[in-house]
């Protein structure tokens, strides 16, 4: 396909992705919208930063744009995408207000509701009271409250879509994920129409994740992509020796050798754990950083939405060079422009690398991972590296320059 005309999107969809010099499908957009639009159920996996998002939310918002105007959303809206972090929200709700900017103009029916654990529930059943949206993107937990409250109805629901679904299965999200889903089962099944439009997506799910969503995704079309085009192609692999004690210290030596004479940078730096994460950031603004933090506690301080959304803003808008995240916080976010992605723990297993690497090499650029580790995580890093099929180059830090150990 040549176009996202020929597999069916509308024109005016087709004209605004141009904004943003889109103009091709890749190549998962094509094999996912057409069936979508036929209205198969699918769960699919493909590569972070190869279209996901707009892989569903095309075929999800078409027929809204195509009903008449009088369309009444009284019970409930007409498609609901759940995600589990704060932030992937947020981002989602963002991409379809960037769609549906020039419809809303002149459709004052369509719209739109952000439901996430961090705004007060009383300013979201005001919210549902008033506005009666097509469309609801939230968290399970809080789409969970509100539909047993009988503030959100779902009696409506025609296409749902769980995004990071393999994270809505772990262990953190599973029980409210599948009573929410067993809300919408029975609700639909009440339905003289009994027609749900399903779509489930990450860079890691597969036939697991398909079990663990119940009932609802049994008869679902599978399609898994093995090809690892961009981790391996657009994605520099590197690992830095250093002991655990001194890793800031490592980490702090990376980032001044990587901006150099440049006046910026963008730089990801993950860590698994909480409690690390706002050490690794207190030091860093200590030594005069311009850093921020993305994750759920400071030094055991509980870190509120408006306060990580600001932090995300910051980076984003390149007012901060680097940011402190955990796995779940930064879990399918798309951050333009991020170089490089460096962590400070070797994961257990591929599934996390993957996510990691996904923040940078996205949109045909070119990115660097960057592993910090000492000799047992370089261990499980060379284990990775087989299995994932990448090559990992070692590098050193050395008068302020970053060197492969043949250099020196």
């Amino acid at each position: 396909m040549n176009s996202f005309e020929e597999l069916g999107v509308l024109p005016v969809f087709a004209e605004k992705l141009k904004e943003r010099s889109i103009v091709k499908p890749t190549a998962i957009q094509s094999l996912i919208i057409p069936r979508l639009i036929e209205g198969k159920n699918i769960l699919f996996r493909s590569e972070t930063g190869t279209g996901k998002t707009f892989a569903y939310l095309l075929p999800a918002l078409q027929p809204l744009v195509c009903a008449e105007e009088s369309v009444n959303y009284n019970q409930g809206p007409a498609v609901v995408i759940c995600a589990p972090t704060l932030e992937l929200c947020s981002q989602i709700k963002e991409e379809i207000d960037f769609l549906l900017s020039d419809l809303l103009k002149e459709r004052k029916d369509l719209h739109t509701a952000l439901l996430i654990g961090s705004v007060k529930i009383d300013k979201h059943i005001e919210s549902l009271k008033r506005t009666k949206p097509a469309i609801v993107v939230g968290n399970p937990g809080r789409l969970l409250v509100l539909a047993k409250m009988k503030k959100l109805w779902l009696n409506n629901l025609s296409f749902l879509i769980l995004d990071e679904a393999d994270r809505l299965t772990a262990q953190e999200c599973l029980d409210d994920t599948n009573e929410l889903l067993s809300i919408i089962k029975r609700n639909t099944e009440k339905r003289e129409n009994n027609v749900l439009s399903l779509a489930a997506c990450s860079a890691t799910v597969g036939i697991k994740t398909c079990e663990q969503l119940g009932p609802l995704f049994k008869n679902v079309e599978i399609i898994e992509s093995d090809d690892h085009e961009i981790l391996r192609e657009r994605i520099e692999h590197w690992a830095i020796f250093s002991e655990r004690r001194r890793k800031v210290q490592t980490l702090r030596s990376l980032l001044a050798a990587i901006k150099g004479k440049k006046s910026r940078i963008k730089a990801l730096v993950f860590t698994s754990r909480n409690d690390e994460a706002g050490k690794i950031l207190s030091q860093l603004q200590h030594h005069n950083m311009n850093a921020e933090g993305l994750f759920g506690k400071q030094l055991k301080k509980p870190i509120t939405g408006a306060e990580r959304k600001a932090a995300l803003d910051s980076f984003k808008k390149g007012k901060a060079d680097v940011l402190v995240s955990t796995d779940l916080a930064a879990r399918g976010l798309d951050i333009p422009g991020i170089t490089h992605v460096i962590a400070l723990d070797v994961p257990s297993d591929g599934e996390v690398y993957i996510h990691r690497c996904g923040r940078t090499g996205r949109a045909g650029k070119y990115g660097v991972m960057v592993t910090i580790g000492d000799e047992t995580q370089m261990h499980l890093l060379a284990s990775l590296e087989k299995k994932l099929k990448i090559k990992v180059y070692p590098k050193e830090l050395y008068q302020g320059r970053i060197c492969a150990p043949e250099e020196l």
